[in-house]
């Protein structure tokens, strides 16, 4: 494993899952790992957030330290605007 940060249970899932993707390429070079982990994080992460505010975007974004119009952006960008949560 790479680093040595203190490893909450998220960094260190992450950073299995990590080493899983990169043995499972077998020699390949990889491309665009941080758009393809961002994507794969990112928007669970506002699903889960938007269930717990019981879709209220404002208290969602504030929990998640964010512009309410960057979750918006980030809802549409994922599908997300036209749910409920």
């Amino acid at each position: 494993t790479v680093g040595t940060q203190v490893q909450t249970p998220i960094r260190a899932a992450l950073v299995e899952m990590l080493d899983q993707y990169f043995e499972s390429l077998e020699g390949l070079q990889p491309t665009r790992v941080h758009s393809m982990v961002i994507s794969a994080v990112e928007k669970p992460l506002i699903e889960y957030i938007l269930q717990r505010c019981d879709g209220n975007q404002c208290a969602a974004a504030h929990l998640l330290g964010i512009n309410r119009n960057t979750l918006r952006k980030r809802m549409k960008q994922y599908g997300l605007l036209d749910q409920d949560y």
